[in-house]
């Protein structure tokens, strides 16, 4: 749940690969992460990552 809006959030993980851009390229790391959960959940956004996971939010708001 978001704490700010109330809405569910999605929690799920990604590889390392992706993950190790987090310290070296934080553009690459965010082009990645949204590139990666755009193909398998298409109508979610990235709302935050804080290793090991990633929290989506479904734009549709159900």
């Amino acid at each position: 749940m978001d704490d700010l809006t109330g809405k569910p959030l999605l929690k799920s993980m990604m590889g390392e690969r992706i993950w190790r851009l987090f310290d070296s390229d934080k553009a690459a790391f965010q082009r990645e992460t949204i590139a990666y959960f755009e193909q398998g959940y298409p109508d979610w956004e990235v709302k935050r990552a804080k290793y090991p996971h990633v929290f989506l939010q479904n734009r549709k708001g159900h």
